[in-house]
């Protein structure tokens, strides 16, 4: 099983597509209330989450110690921005690719999929059991 994360990219001082009234609102978390549920009970699901507005972004860069730099507001500056994520587990791309158009469904915002490689940590047994 491979892991993919599906950005959810919004456009800055555009609400098109987004909820504007209690009763959209509403039916917008029930659209996405389903999705995570069609997803975890498919075994797709593994995080996901909505993001706050670019503004409460830090970005810290820099080399080691002392060199870093912390400044305010996202590390690209752009219109576009990341409002929300899910990482999920798919076989293939296709298969990731279809949870993807489904998430464009439910939030009527563009989706860019990547897959994850691996990082040492992927498929290590839990280790904090206690085991």
């Amino acid at each position: 099983m491979n892991q993919y994360l599906l950005s959810i990219y919004e456009v800055e001082g555009e609400a098109e597509g987004s909820p504007s009234t209690p009763d959209e609102m509403q039916s917008f978390m029930a659209r996405i209330m389903a999705l995570e549920e069609e997803m975890d009970a498919a075994g797709a699901f593994a995080f996901g989450g909505a993001l706050h507005g670019p503004d409460a972004a830090t970005v810290v860069s820099g080399g080691t110690g002392l060199d870093k730099v912390t400044t305010d507001g996202p590390f690209v500056e752009a219109k576009e921005h990341i409002g929300g994520f899910y990482i999920i587990n798919a076989e293939t791309l296709d298969d990731a690719l279809g949870w993807a158009g489904k998430v464009v469904e439910a939030t009527n915002h563009a989706i860019e999929v990547w897959p994850f490689r691996a990082t040492g940590r992927v498929g290590r047994p839990d280790h904090g059991s206690g085991g």
